[in-house]
C-alpha cells in the first residue's frame, strides 16, 4: 500500500513538475526552486488521487486556497488584487461557461440516446467475444471524428452499459475515453483543441496525420481493454426480441448534435471576432434541448449529480488557468511528447492556445499529444470527467492507472509510430495573433519542401 501511494504521488508529480519547468522565474515564494503555485496544485491533484470519494470538496478547497494565495502573494496574469482576479475571469468565463453547458447538456443527450433503444439492438450488429468490445471502441473513435468527444464518450458509455449488462470494467472505461479523444485528434471538428487550431488559420490537413498515432494507439489500448472487459462481463449477443427504436429520441440527439456543429463552424470560423465573447456552442446545445422538450422530456433527475461532476472539472480548469505559465519551451517533438503527460492533469485548452501563439509546432503531432494525453488520468479530459459522472468506480486515479495502464502504453507507442512514419514537420501555416493580425512562422521550414 505504501509503494502504491508513492506511485500515485509520482504520477501526479511528473506532469506538474514538467509544467513548472516551463514557467519563467517567479517573483512569488518558491520551494525547492519551484513556484508555490505549482506545489499547491500538485497537492490538490494528490488529494483527488487519495480522496476519490470526495473529489469535489478537494477541488473546491484547492481553488479557494490558490485564489487567496495569489491575492495575497503573487497577483494574477492581468493584474493584482481583486481587479486582477476580475480581469482573469473576464478572460476565462467563456471557456468555462461553454464547458459547463456542454457537460450538463451532453449528459441529457446521452440519456436520450440510451432511451432511444438503439443501444439495446446494437448487440445484433457487434461481433461475439472480445471483438465486439473492440468494434464498439472503434465506433466511438469514428463518432468522435465529427462529434464532440464528450458526446462520443457518453454515447459509448451508454451503449457499453447495455451490451455488457451494466458491468463495465474500469480499464474499458479508460479505453472509451481514449477512443473518443483519439478520434477527435485528427479532425478540426472533433475536438476543442483542433477547432482552436482551425480558428487560428491552421489548415485542417495540418492535423490529419495525428491519425498516424491515434489509430495504432486505439489498436493497442482497444485490444487490451476489450480482453479485460470480456473476462469481466462478456458482451450480450442475444438482445430481447420486439425492441422498438424511439425515432423521436434519435431525432432529438441528431438535432442537438447538428446545432452544436453548425454553431461551432459558423461562429468560430465565419464570425471569429465574437467567438470569445459568449458561450455560443454551449448555449446552442441547451436551446436545442429546450426546443425538443415538448417532444420528449429530458430526465432532469440527472442534473444534480452531473452538476457535481461538472463543477469538479471546472475547478481543476480554474486551478490550471491560475498557474504562472507564460511560455513553453522551444517547439520540438520532445516538447510535444511531454505536453501529452502535462495534459493528463492540466486543461489542454490553455496548452493549445500557448502553442498556437508560440508557433513552430507540427500541428498533427501536437493535436495527438494534447488530445490523447488527457486520457491517461480520468480527470485529464472533459470526456473522462463526463463519463466518470455515470461510472463512479472510475473516479479513482489508482483504479484508472492500475486497470487503464494500456492507455499510457498506447500513447507512447502511438507517438513514436507517428514520429517514425510521418516525422516532425514544423509548420509554416499562417495563424492569427492576439491582435487579430496574421503572422507567419518564417523561422521554420516544412520538411520535404
Amino acid at each position: 500500500m505504501k509503494n502504491f501511494f508513492w506511485a500515485i504521488l509520482g504520477v501526479c508529480s511528473i506532469p506538474t513538475t514538467a509544467w513548472a519547468s516551463m514557467a519563467p522565474i517567479s517573483d512569488g515564494p518558491m520551494m525547492f526552486g519551484i513556484p508555490v503555485d505549482f506545489i499547491l496544485f500538485a497537492l490538490i491533484l494528490l488529494g483527488v488521487a487519495i480522496f476519490h470519494n470526495n473529489t469535489l470538496q478537494v477541488a473546491l478547497t484547492g481553488v479557494i486556497g490558490i485564489l487567496f494565495y495569489k491575492l495575497i502573494f503573487t497577483g494574477f496574469k492581468h493584474g493584482t488584487g481583486l481587479a486582477g482576479l476580475i480581469s482573469h475571469f473576464q478572460h476565462e468565463w467563456v471557456i468555462l461557461a461553454n464547458l459547463f453547458c456542454l457537460l450538463m447538456g451532453f449528459a441529457l443527450l446521452s440519456n436520450h440516446f440510451e432511451n432511444s433503444k438503439i443501444p439495446d439492438i446494437l448487440p445484433r450488429f457487434l461481433p461475439d467475444g472480445w471483438k465486439g468490445g473492440f468494434v464498439l471502441l472503434f465506433l466511438i473513435f469514428v463518432l468522435s471524428s465529427f462529434l464532440d468527444n464528450i458526446a462520443a464518450a457518453l454515447i459509448g458509455g451508454s451503449i457499453a452499459t447495455i451490451v455488457f449488462r451494466g458491468k463495465v470494467h474500469v480499464g474499458y472505461l479508460a479505453a472509451i475515453v481514449a477512443a473518443s479523444n483519439a478520434g477527435g485528434s485528427g479532425s478540426v471538428v472533433g475536438d476543442t483543441t483542433t477547432t482552436m487550431m482551425w480558428i487560428a488559420g491552421i489548415s485542417p490537413a495540418s492535423v490529419l496525420h495525428a491519425y498516424a498515432a491515434a489509430i495504432p494507439a486505439l489498436m493497442i489500448c482497444g485490444i487490451f481493454a476489450a480482453l479485460q472487459q470480456h473476462q469481466y462481463s462478456p458482451i450480450t449477443t442475444n438482445p430481447p426480441e420486439g425492441i422498438q427504436v424511439d425515432m423521436a429520441r434519435v431525432s432529438i440527439v441528431a438535432f442537438i448534435l447538428v446545432m452544436a456543429i453548425v454553431v461551432n463552424i459558423v461562429i468560430n470560423v465565419k464570425y471569429n471576432e465574437i467567438s470569445d465573447t459568449f458561450p455560443f456552442i454551449g448555449v446552442a446545445v441547451w436551446v436545442a434541448l429546450l426546443l425538443s422538450t415538448p417532444i420528449r422530456r429530458p430526465d432532469w433527475s440527472l442534473m444534480p449529480e452531473t452538476f457535481k461532476g461538472s463543477l469538479f472539472l471546472l475547478s481543476l480548469v480554474v486551478c490550471a488557468s491560475l498557474m504562472p505559465v507564460e511560455k513553453l519551451p522551444l517547439a520540438s517533438w520532445q516538447t510535444a511528447f511531454g505536453l501529452g503527460f502535462v495534459s493528463a492533469v492540466f486543461d489542454n485548452i490553455p496548452l493549445t492556445a500557448l502553442s498556437i501563439k508560440q508557433g513552430g509546432y507540427d500541428w498533427g503531432v501536437l493535436a495527438y499529444s494534447v488530445g490523447f494525453g488527457g486520457s491517461m488520468i480520468w480527470f485529464g479530459s472533459s470526456a473522462g470527467v463526463a463519463l466518470s459522472n455515470n461510472f463512479h468506480e472510475a473516479k479513482s486515479v489508482g483504479n484508472w492507472l492500475r486497470h487503464g495502464w494500456h492507455v499510457t502504453l498506447a500513447y507512447i507507442i502511438g507517438f513514436f509510430i507517428m514520429l517514425t512514419l510521418v516525422g516532425w514537420h514544423p509548420s509554416t501555416d499562417r495563424y492569427h495573433g492576439d491582435n487579430g493580425s496574421t503572422q507567419t512562422e518564417s523561422h521554420t521550414t516544412k520538411a520535404g519542401q
